[in-house]
């Protein structure tokens, strides 16, 4: 199948001439037949004289119906252009003829109906005039009149020209701008649009854009047709399960899952543009029509903000409109779905430079290095790269982003160095932790870390942080000089503890003796209760040389020492099975768990 969109100024005979090529009414409403005008979007389709199937999107022509009109021809790729003999151009076809070349429109046919009623060469001259300028210059010419069946044979021989030129759909997911939605007795939801990308089967999940909801497609239906699945580019009729049809309007896309950015702010060349451009125009792109704020940085480039999302990727083409002055004041390329934002004095300038540096195609390359680190799934989402697509080859690929070769070698270097600088400042606990390794390297993900580790070829990760191989918590002169001042007393009395305030008072703080515990250098019994390493031994030796069983008194004989020191040391070797209790006041020594 084949989407062709028409166009052209209200009462040329748009409507009347799809009607003689495919025998359908594409007005859909009372009021249309009724005043003999396009309000809304008409479809018919016919078969060509190859067999290929035209499927026709008929769009309004009057001037208040504009938006509609856009809506039309928005997801299409060609158009038939139609001008009256009798009239010739008109205001309102200057004006589709200006959304379609903003459109990036190139394929398309010019159709001169009532050709019994007007010179149709002379029309066929005078739009060939207006058409020199744009894309479409150079299209093919048909005379046609629907009344009386002149020129139908040649316009149809025409189409088949134009829809056998047609390039390929793109291969990109699928998206379906949503032109219709309504309910149907026994069916349910069903919307309507062109899909103009990938495809979509019975079954599929997709996503409505911009909402993130989520549903399964329960039906589809392509030219009065039920299909299992259908793929670009087609006029579709979409059956969603779980959906009420108010929940969903025109401007809307049903896309494969996570697919698209939908973008609020995105950063735009300007083609075509007036001098001068209001601050609040529309935006038009697919079938939605969304009020934006302009933010011009020179004459080619612009930021908008979008008062809505919508589902869209890098290269795109869509128009400006202004509704005061009700006409198309610039085309729009979308350059960036992920805009960084403008904080600094001079930002815009250096933003207009960027912008313009720019292509108007995907460029993973150039985004990578502009952006420093971009995740997989968010180049996914912009069109800059397939789901499946490896990436750039000489970008970095970790924890699902991609690193600039410029920004890792810096990101590498920074981390040791700020490694090396906090063992410096902090000698007692010598390893960075990893949040502060996060936050001093800025990195945008924390995963990064992982594999940034391995690549410094100088650091290690353990427990305590990050830090060079053999890296250990040392403690300041001073304390370390009270520590030997303690161990050599404890080497005297082994057991003759130091008092809580003593510790404090030499200056031994809990912090002191934490590390000095971790070095190996004491052993902690008990909340202020510090002893040599071996302690726990030699205790066992001493009340082994007891009479067994043998009583706390006893033990704190034999050890020279306190009971504050007797208590929890006695209790510390019950737990580790050194010894054991024979009844409320006696222990003896277990070998099995003295040895």
């Amino acid at each position: 199948m084949h989407v062709i969109a028409t166009a052209g100024h209200v009462d040329h005979g748009k409507s009347t001439l799809v009607r003689a090529l495919t025998g359908m009414e594409p007005d859909r409403w009372a009021e249309e037949r009724r005043r003999g005008m396009t309000i809304d979007l008409g479809f018919a389709w016919t078969s060509l004289p190859d067999g290929q199937v035209a499927a026709f999107v008929d769009v309004p022509g009057h001037q208040k119906f504009i938006t509609n009109m856009l809506a039309g021809v928005g997801p299409v790729a060609a158009v038939m252009l139609v001008v009256a003999a009798d009239e010739g151009w008109c205001r309102q076809t200057g004006e589709h003829l200006a959304a379609l070349h903003a459109l990036g429109v190139e394929h398309g046919l010019l159709a001169v109906t009532r050709a019994d009623l007007g010179d149709a060469d002379l029309a066929i001259e005078e739009a060939r005039d207006y058409l020199a300028a744009t894309r479409l210059a150079g299209i093919e010419a048909v005379a046609v009149s629907p009344v009386t069946g002149e020129g139908l044979d040649d316009l149809r021989a025409a189409l088949t020209h134009l829809v056998g030129a047609l390039p390929p759909p793109p291969e990109e997911p699928a998206r379906m701008w949503i032109d219709r939605c309504f309910s149907v007795r026994g069916v349910g939801t069903v919307v309507t649009g062109t899909l103009s990308s990938g495809r979509i089967a019975v079954g599929d999940e997709v996503e409505l854009a911009p909402t993130g909801r989520r549903f399964r497609v329960r039906g589809l239906q392509s030219l009065q047709h039920d299909v299992s699945e259908t793929r670009a580019v087609a006029r579709l009729g979409v059956n969603l399960r779980g959906v009420k049809s108010e929940e969903i309007h025109r401007g809307q896309a049903l896309i494969s899952p996570g697919s698209y950015a939908a973008v609020s702010t995105v950063d735009v060349r300007l083609t075509d543009a007036a001098e001068e451009l209001a601050s609040e125009l529309v935006l038009h792109v697919g079938s939605a029509a969304v009020p934006v704020r302009v933010r011009r940085f020179d004459n080619d480039t612009a930021r908008l903000r979008l008062a809505q999302p919508v589902p869209v990727h890098i290269a795109e083409r869509a128009l400006l409109r202004d509704p005061g002055l009700q006409r198309i004041v610039a085309g729009v390329v979308l350059l960036d779905t992920m805009p960084p934002p403008l904080r600094r004095r001079g930002a815009a300038a250096l933003r207009a430079k960027e912008l313009i540096a720019m292509t108007d195609r995907p460029d993973p390359d150039g985004e990578i290095r502009r952006r420093g680190a971009v995740r997989h799934a968010d180049l996914v989402a912009a069109g800059i790269l397939g789901s499946a697509d490896a990436g750039p080859p000489d970008a970095i690929r970790a924890a699902d982003w991609y690193v600039d070769t410029t920004v890792w070698r810096r990101w590498t270097a920074g981390l040791t160095d700020a490694a090396d600088r906090w063992a410096t400042d902090h000698p007692m606990t010598p390893g960075l932790p990893r949040p502060s390794a996060v936050q001093q390297l800025g990195l945008p993900d924390p995963r990064l870390l992982d594999a940034l580790i391995p690549a410094t070829g100088a650091l290690v990760s353990s427990a305590q942080g990050l830090h060079r191989p053999g890296v250990a918590a040392t403690l300041p002169e001073s304390a370390a000089a009270v520590l030997a001042e303690l161990r050599e007393s404890l080497a005297a009395e082994p057991f003759a503890a130091w008092e809580a305030e003593m510790l404090a008072d030499r200056g031994l703080s809990d912090r002191y003796l934490a590390t000095a515990v971790g070095q190996g250098l004491l052993f902690k019994v008990a909340d202020g209760i510090y002893l040599l390493p071996d302690a726990l031994s030699l205790a066992v030796d001493r009340v082994g040389d007891l009479p067994q069983p043998f009583t706390l008194s006893e033990a704190r004989q034999a050890l020279g020492t306190t009971r504050r020191v007797a208590v929890p040391l006695l209790e510390l070797l019950d737990r580790r099975g050194m010894t054991r209790r024979v009844d409320n006041t006696r222990r003896v020594v277990s070998r099995t768990g003295a040895s």
